[in-house]
């Protein structure tokens, strides 16, 4: 087998999909993270004309962005992108949706032996790509990273710590986390929305996705898709271990999916009978039944809107963002999100035990912090990859990053704690 230290690579990130809205925000970040001299940045996407406007916007915030490479390329020409693939060391994606328009560029990586990192939230995308390309991304050393952003590394990697400190200071995993969603404000943009169109779509024609999406461990190994928890929460329920009343929360379904991957390829540490949910959390009162009442309805009627051709289409002609679209500047960073993982174990000399973590951003969560978790995972992949797991295959943040990119966030100003 040949290693990916065996040729030169003219790059060390391409961003792929860097003029899109998401894209853009990322590419400021790496901008803004990185010296152009020491970490090879290029550019990627489909029109030049759309990435030297780009390059242009990014030489006013740092003139070295003038020199930055532009590589055009197109998600269904497979030739394109074995070029791009086989030039870089990793490959930073954010264009969705990626059951559309990311199969073939996982594939020209795995080939590649190239590193890999996107924002997908799509079940049904990752759970094909683990299907198709782990064996092969295991044998070329390709670590095939899915879900850096919002969905799912405070999930991924405030699971991982608080289970590490779990064991650190009472000598065993926890049993049971429940991650609860607690002040939140963000926006969404059209990218998102066209992603979430589209596993809605794909669900509607085809029963075998209807049945990955409602599996709770659809993307665990093949042979351990199975476990003790069930279906998502989609109603309002009072918490009596939280003191609180609970609602769904709307990204539990991949997020919860991809805990439970982490704790399968790294081997079991959670334990197997370790049980995982997400929830939104309100009051303990009146109020806060109500409003998760509300919030559970209101879901429900959304997803169910989506889900019917003509309600759908109504929305996005009336009130969806169209693709390219999105917060703006002001409402990004006046954007935060704030998580708490509340964990029970039994410990090694068989005490009961409880743990809380915090995880917290101060920007729009889907958009200011997805860019800087997406953009410290390819720089993590890049700059630390010695240092990582050697392993290849479809892998998780906590599986293939874990410590490294909690120091990474930390030092951008996420908050990850464990009192």
């Amino acid at each position: 087998m040949k290693s990916r230290q065996d040729e030169e690579r003219r790059h060390d990130i391409v961003l792929w999909g860097a003029t899109g809205f998401t894209g853009s925000l990322v590419a400021e970040y790496l901008l803004k993270r990185t010296d152009t001299e020491e970490v090879r940045l290029a550019l990627g996407g489909r029109s030049r004309v759309k990435l030297e406007a780009l390059r242009r916007r990014l030489a006013d915030i740092d003139a070295a962005a003038a020199r930055l490479p532009l590589i055009v390329a197109d998600s269904h020409d497979r030739a394109s992108l074995d070029d791009m693939a086989r030039d870089t060391r990793v490959v930073c994606s954010t264009v969705g949706p990626y059951a559309m328009h990311g199969r073939e560029l996982v594939a020209a990586c795995v080939e590649a032996e190239a590193d890999y990192c996107d924002l997908t939230g799509e079940v049904q995308f990752i759970r094909a790509m683990i299907d198709k390309h782990h064996a092969a991304a295991e044998r070329s050393g390709a670590r095939i990273v899915h879900s850096c952003g919002f969905d799912s590394i405070p999930s991924d990697l405030g699971t991982w710590m608080l289970q590490q400190a779990a064991v650190e200071r009472h000598g065993a995993p926890l049993d049971r986390v429940t991650f609860v969603l607690g002040a939140s404000r963000g926006g969404f943009s059209g990218g998102t929305v066209a992603s979430l169109v589209n596993v809605v779509v794909e669900a509607g024609a085809d029963p075998e996705i209807r049945r990955v999406l409602t599996d709770p461990y659809a993307l665990n190994p093949e042979g351990e898709r199975h476990g003790p928890d069930g279906p998502d929460l989609a109603g309002a329920r009072f918490d009596r271990d939280l003191g609180c009343w609970t609602g769904p929360f709307f990204m539990a379904s991949i997020n919860t999916r991809v805990v439970r991957r982490s704790n399968a390829i790294l081997g079991w540490p959670y334990g197997r009978d370790f049980r995982y949910a997400e929830v939104t959390g309100f009051g303990a009162g009146l109020k806060g039944r109500l409003t998760a009442t509300a919030i559970a309805g209101g879901l429900g009627a959304f997803v169910g809107a989506l889900s019917w051709s003509p309600t759908r289409s109504a929305l996005q002609k009336l009130a969806l963002p169209d693709p390219g679209d999105g917060p703006d500047r002001a409402a990004r960073e006046a954007g935060f999100f704030k998580i708490r993982l509340h964990g029970r174990g039994t410990s090694s000399d068989g005490q009961p035990f409880e743990m809380v973590a915090h995880v917290a951003g101060n920007n729009d969560p889907g958009y200011g912090e997805t860019a800087k978790m997406l953009g410290e995972s390819a720089l993590c992949l890049a700059l630390d990859g010695a240092e990582l797991e050697p392993q290849g295959g479809i892998l998780t943040p906590a599986s293939c990053m874990g410590v490294r990119l909690v120091d990474r966030l930390r030092t951008a100003g996420m908050r990850f704690e464990v009192p």
